[in-house]
This record gives structure tokens, C-alpha cells and sequence, in this order.
């Protein structure tokens, strides 16, 4: 389970923006996971105790937003959810696409009291 070093990776980073900018409560910390990202939000929310358990951050919440897997098909140039019409383009049915959105993994948001 890679999700809980990622975690305390996360944590760090947070706990070192709270230091810099002399922060001494966070209330929650946001996080960005695409649908094809090599990470399981539940793993993550599970780690999260764990990692900022006896530091600043053990009444913090964590929050996950799921980024939709997008393409775009190389034949009509659609743009469409991929896990939702399985890889087709719901315009021509083509099977060939480029990914432009879904595998990132991202902290979008610190928010501080």
C-alpha cells in the first residue's frame, strides 16, 4: 500500500506551508485524484489518522475530489468521459483516443483557520 508513504509525503508538505507561513491550525486539505490515478482514495482517507496522528494537523479533515478520466478522439476530436462510454467516443464510436485528463494525483487546497 504506496497510499500511506504518500500520505506522510502529503502531511510534510503541509506541516512545512504551515510552519513557512506561520499557520497554527488547518482545517482541511484537499486532494485531487484522477480516476485512473495509481492511487485508492479509501487507502488514503484510512492512512490519514495515522500520518498526522500527534502533530498540528490531528483535527484536520481530509478531503478527496475524483477528477473525471477524459479523451479526446483522434477521428472527430470529441471530448468525452472515457470510463463512462468504455474507451468509445459516444459521437463516432471510435476506439482511438488521446487522454487528456485522469491519471494526476494533486493537493489542491490547504485551508487554514
Amino acid at each position: 500500500m504506496h497510499e500511506l508513504s504518500i500520505v506522510y509525503h502529503i502531511v510534510d508538505q503541509v506541516l512545512k506551508v504551515a510552519e513557512e507561513n506561520q499557520i497554527t491550525e488547518v482545517e482541511s486539505i484537499v486532494l485531487q485524484v484522477g480516476e485512473l490515478a495509481s492511487v485508492i482514495p479509501r487507502y488514503l482517507h484510512a492512512c490519514f489518522p495515522v500520518a498526522v496522528d500527534g502533530t498540528m494537523l490531528e483535527n484536520t479533515k481530509l478531503e478527496i475530489e475524483i477528477l473525471t478520466a477524459n479523451g479526446i478522439c483522434k477521428n472527430c476530436g470529441n471530448v468525452y468521459p472515457l470510463l463512462e462510454n468504455l474507451n468509445l467516443c459516444p459521437e463516432c464510436k471510435s476506439e482511438e483516443f488521446e487522454m487528456i485528463s485522469g491519471r494526476g494525483f494533486y493537493l489542491k487546497e490547504i485551508r487554514a483557520c
